[in-house]
């Protein structure tokens, strides 16, 4: 066998989880190979921050992060912490900026930059990097374990560290398969399902409103019950709605969904109003003009294409009558709409439109402090695989390049 074929550790998979977890293990002396499927390794690193990289979050903590075990990501963050990560990249080259809500990016505005100083070091440290290699299947050995390749070859290694992701942006090589690798070697999977994603909502006027922006509240409802809510830019869609704040509502969205409960957005376009205060305003603007068309009186308060769907909403059928022939009762459905728009929402966008998975392999198998397998001695994971997922602004990255760190220091210091 060739020198790559018995490397001591194999790292399934050249995502940020990956690539540190490999990094990690080569510093600690470790001989060390990735198995990337695609051409090249970090495809996903180049799509994140919109194309910047928001490669961490000053405020990381515990409270961002989601699955059915939150604080077992404290292993992993602990091992090495927003510092650390920001101090790692600044030694490659990365100069960091922060910018609102403690988000951290590159100086050059680049997630390319990212990436660059990431081949630079993993080729610097001396890690083997085998690209178009799809691993199917892994069994435990004697001796380690065999790792079964889609082209018919076989490895074998003492270690192996599954940083496959999961099934967000499958156009970067995240299919799911890392799950039915963990299954076959006795992991149980957490249900999973879309996260940092746009959500579906029910409605035949979307078509009219698409593309309609505005700078809002959404909320997530379960009966009379808010479980979550966000503020910022918040745009229609013509199979629903997203904008930042969706997205970091829609893990607790997909949660319901999952469960079979009934998830409801309450959308609050004027939220800087009561709905009580809201209806005087209107009162008042509509005895400034009395004579004006109803859809008309609204232009210059509202985006002008959402007028004529929520006079119908609320009910009014006539919407360029004049205002004075507005009853109280029209006028005060109008200001309910506008503070308190209520939509049944009926799933969420699928894997191609988001950005991360929620749910993964089950961490009661993992151990906490090593994340090695309690199940497989030698088996290590690390990244988006695990049930752990994080809010959006830079909490999923820093996940990655923590359990990275931690799986490759643990993998490499083990006995064999």
């Amino acid at each position: 066998m060739s020198k790559t074929d018995t490397a001591k550790i194999y790292v399934v998979g050249g995502g940020a989880s990956g690539i540190l977890a490999a990094l990690s293990a080569r510093y600690s002396g470790a001989n060390v190979t990735i198995l990337e499927r695609n051409p090249r390794i970090g495809k996903k690193i180049l799509a994140t921050g919109n194309g910047r990289c928001n490669y961490t979050n000053v405020n990381t903590d515990i409270k961002y992060y989601h699955g059915k075990n939150p604080e077992f990501a404290y292993g992993a963050l602990s091992a090495f912490n927003v510092q650390q990560t920001m101090g790692f990249f600044e030694k490659l080259g990365i100069v960091p900026r922060i910018e609102d809500a403690g988000k951290v990016f590159p100086m050059s505005d680049q997630a390319s930059s990212v990436l660059d100083v990431l081949l630079y070091e993993l080729n610097r440290a001396g890690v083997n990097v085998i690209c178009n290699t799809f691993v199917k299947d892994i069994k435990k050995t004697k001796r380690g374990f065999m790792l079964r390749l889609e082209d018919g070859r076989i490895l074998e290694a003492s270690k192996v560290i599954l940083a496959c992701g999961g099934k967000a942006m499958p156009s970067s090589g995240s299919d799911g398969n890392g799950f039915e690798i963990a299954k076959k070697l006795g992991h149980p999977v957490v249900d999973i399902f879309p996260a940092l994603v746009q959500l579906k909502l029910e409605g035949d006027f979307f078509k009219q409103i698409e593309g309609v922006k505005f700078v809002g509240t959404a909320e997530v409802m379960e009966g009379s019950k808010s479980i979550v809510k966000d503020r910022g830019d918040i745009l229609f869609a013509n199979y629903g709605i997203s904008g930042p704040p969706i997205l970091q509502i829609s893990r607790k969205a997909g949660e319901l969904i999952n469960a079979k409960r009934e998830a409801v957005l309450k959308v609050s376009i004027i939220d800087d109003m009561s709905e009580n205060e809201l209806d005087e305003f209107l009162a008042k603007r509509f005895r400034n003009m009395p004579e004006k068309p109803l859809d008309f009186s609204l232009v210059g308060f509202i985006n002008k294409r959402l007028i004529p769907v929520i006079l119908r909403q609320a009910g009014i059928g006539e919407i360029k009558k004049p205002v004075c022939n507005v009853s109280t009762a029209e006028r005060a459905k109008i200001a309910k709409i506008l503070t308190d728009w209520r939509f049944k929402i009926t799933g969420t966008r699928s894997w191609p439109s988001a950005q991360v998975t929620a749910g993964g392999v089950d961490t009661t198998t993992i151990n906490p402090y090593t994340l090695e397998s309690t199940l497989v001695k030698g088996l290590y994971f690390c990244g988006e695989i695990i049930d752990i997922d994080g809010a959006c602004g830079g909490f999923n990255l820093q996940w990655a390049w923590s359990s990275g760190y931690l799986a490759g220091k643990s993998a490499s210091c083990a006995p064999n």
